[in-house]
Parts: C-alpha cells; structure tokens; sequence
C-alpha cells in the first residue's frame, strides 16, 4: 500500500506508476474519495473539540448548579454527534482502504519503460547455450519421460497439472530441493516451514488480495493454498515491531504451490513448463530502507549461485514497467536455457516490494536513533522453483543411451551421476 501522504502531496508520482505499469486505475476517484474522508474527518475533529471545551468548561463548574447541569446536557448533545460522525465515516473508511489498496506500487528509476516482455532489458548472461547436449530435445518428448513424469494419472486423480513424480522422479526432485535449501542455509538464510493456506488478511498484505483471487485457490472457510511461500513467510512478522540490529532478517522455506492461471495448450505448457501445483524454495528479506537494493543484488546473486551450481545457462531480464508486478518496485526474473525447446525458461523472480507490503502488513523496525517505529522493506526471490530447472536439466544433459546426466553438486543428493528412464 503507499503512504497517503504520497498521494496527496504527489497524485503526479503516483498517476505515472500507473501509466508506467500500464494499469487501469482511476486514480481521479481515489483522490476524491480521499478529499471526502478528510472532509468528514476534519468535522468529526471538529466535533471531538467541541466535546474536549465542553469537557474543560464542565469541569471547572459546580456540581449540581444550573451551569453545570446545562453543560451536561450540552455535553451529552456533542458526545451524540460525535458517535453519529463517527459512525457515517465508517462505510467511508472501508471503501477508501479498498480504494487505497486499487494503487500499484511506485517503479524505481532503474526500471526500463515498457509494456511487454519483448521490452524487458538482458542484463546479464552466464554459461554458454551452445555447450549442452547434441541429444537435446523436448523433455516430454524423451523415452520414459512419462513412467517418471505421470501426467495421465495426474489428470484422472486431480486434474491437468497435477502431475504424480515416481520413482528417480520423486527422488529427483526431493534431491533438488534438498540442494536448494541447503545452499540457501549456507547463504545465511534460516529454514522455516511454514503453513500452506493462509488467511485473507495475510493474502491482502503481500498483495495477492485484491489484485490475483482468480489466481488462487480458496476453501469453502476462505482460507488460501499459497501460491508462493513468498505469502507466508512475509506475513511472519505483521502487525510487529522488530529491532534494527535484527535487519537485516533472511529466511528460506520450501513450499507445494497452487496456482489457477497455468494454461491448458500450446508449446509454452507442455511437460514441466506451466503446472498448477509445483515445488519451490522461496527466498525473504526484511530489510532497513537504506541497504534494500543492494539487499535486492545481493538476493539476485544468492539465486544464481543455485543455477551456476547446477551448470544451467541462463540469463538475468530486469523487468520493464509493464512487466512489473502489481506490488513491485524492482523486479529481475533469471531464465534458464532449455536446449531442447530452444527457449527461455523463468526460474526465478527476485524482487524488492520497498515498504508496499510492509504497510499493509504493519512490520516496522524501532529507529535506534529516534525509538520511533519504521517500516522495514521486503524482499523476496526464487531459490528455485523445481519444475523448469528439472526440464533444463532433462534437457541440457540427454546422453545419447537416453539417460541424463546430472551436474556435479546434484549427484551427492540423487545418489547417483545419472538419472534413467528406464
């Protein structure tokens, strides 16, 4: 959520984040709706004075006396208008918090303008996508794929995108993710485990409420099957005041993760490509303001050091505006080649959120200098996602006797240097 006061004392920041993200907000609405709260409050203020005089006046009168009892009475008819203005604002609060929560996060300067992924700017590159596998193909397409990989009896039991992992393909995947937090720890991030639903007050601050509820699956008591542990993580410290020497505060958590909007056809959804439950190891950040976006590099770098690990190439896309989340200040996304396909796969998004969630969520830091409460910023990132680095590696690395060959750090984990179909 942004500040109120950026709003007022700069509506021209806040309408070009919106042009700049590309959003249809009506930004004229929001500020009327906010001129008439601040009317309203200002004569509920009012009113609140008249109560307080009324009060000092009362106090210096004598009990029982004609003055007295005329005050009472006059201090009973203020205190009942007071109620009755704080009652009629009531509905007016709730719909400019809704209001309120309709408005993007501010891009930093560093991001590139731009509406489409085409726009997003290569900053960097690392490995070679001509030094994979001449055997390379479609990962779905190898021989066994699918006695791993079962996507058939996925769909009967549950649906398209749901896949059942057997054998080396549980294994496999237990073996990455096992790999992912073990690095991350030595990273100096702390493991939690945290929930897998979350409630709607904790949906809203991270930003997934309003904006993604199509996205997201809910139960029948409205709880919410996160869709990252980004979620979760994030809403540990809401509503609390943490101590600045704490900052800045680092965490990993594995995760299932349930998202709606995987599509259904076409090349970009065959296979590993798009699912609607997948395995992932989020990274988070709580932050003091003045080091966030070299906390934000710093994240960048941690997530890389996985994919550098694993041997894939990849890339680092820093995100133009209309790339940019709803809650993003900053966003790099890092793509892994997947030589079999010949494209681009996100395995990972890192970004900094600055203090949009933390005002939502409440999750300030005590300022040792002035005792006074702060907000923190958040940060979080991929540390990876299982699906898309196991179709690059399926991929980069088919031998020609039609098994794979796993990188070095992975084979501790697997227990085994190559992965079979048969």
């Amino acid at each position: 959520m942004l500040d109120p006061k950026l709003l007022r004392d700069s509506p021209a920041t806040v309408r070009a984040a919106i042009a700049r993200k590309h959003l249809d907000v009506d930004l004229d609405a929001v500020l009327a709706l906010d001129n008439e709260w601040r009317r309203q409050l200002a004569e509920v203020e009012a009113l609140r004075g008249k109560q307080k005089a009324a009060n000092n006046e009362m106090a210096a009168l004598k009990k029982g006396s004609p003055e007295f009892i005329a005050k009472v009475t006059e201090m009973k008819g203020v205190s009942a208008q007071v109620k009755a203005a704080e009652e009629a604002m009531k509905p007016l609060d709730e719909r400019l918090h809704a209001a309120m929560l309709s408005l993007p996060n501010i891009p930093h300067a560093s991001v590139p303008d731009g509406k489409t992924p085409e726009q997003n700017v290569v900053h960097a590159t690392h490995g070679s996508v001509e030094a994979v596998s001449s055997q390379a193909m479609p990962h779905w397409e190898i021989a066994g794929f699918n006695s791993l990989i079962d996507f058939g009896r996925g769909a009967k039991v549950t649906g398209a995108g749901f896949p059942f992992y057997v054998g080396d393909g549980a294994r496999i995947v237990r073996a990455l993710l096992q790999f992912f937090l073990d690095e991350d720890v030595k990273a100096g991030y702390t493991e939690v485990a945290p929930p897998i639903f979350v409630n709607a007050a904790s949906a809203t601050a991270t930003g997934q409420l309003p904006d993604k509820e199509g996205q997201m699956y809910e139960t029948a008591d409205k709880l919410y099957a996160v869709p990252t542990a980004e979620v979760p993580l994030t809403n540990f410290f809401r509503d609390e005041i943490v101590e600045q020497d704490a900052l800045p505060i680092k965490r990993c958590a594995y995760t299932p993760c349930f998202r709606r909007e995987a599509g259904s056809y076409g090349k970009d959804v065959r296979g590993l490509n798009r699912l609607h439950q997948f395995d992932k190891v989020e990274l988070l950040k709580w932050v003091h303001p003045s080091s966030s976006y070299d906390e934000l590099e710093a994240l960048r770098a941690d997530a890389e050091r996985l994919l550098q690990k694993l041997e894939l190439p990849y890339r680092v896309l820093l995100m133009c505006g209309g790339d940019l989340g709803f809650s993003q200040s900053k966003k790099y996304d890092l793509e892994v080649w997947a030589a079999g396909q010949k494209r681009w796969l996100e395995v990972s998004s890192c970004s900094n959120f600055e203090s949009f969630q933390a005002r939502r969520a409440q999750i300030r830091f005590r300022n040792k200098e002035t005792g006074k409460p702060e907000l923190v910023h958040t940060l979080n990132g991929s540390g990876l996602a299982v699906p898309r680095v196991l179709a690059a590696l399926l991929e980069n690395n088919l031998q020609a006797d039609g098994r794979v060959k796993l990188p070095a750090a992975l084979v501790p984990y697997f227990g085994k240097e190559y992965l079979s179909f048969k």
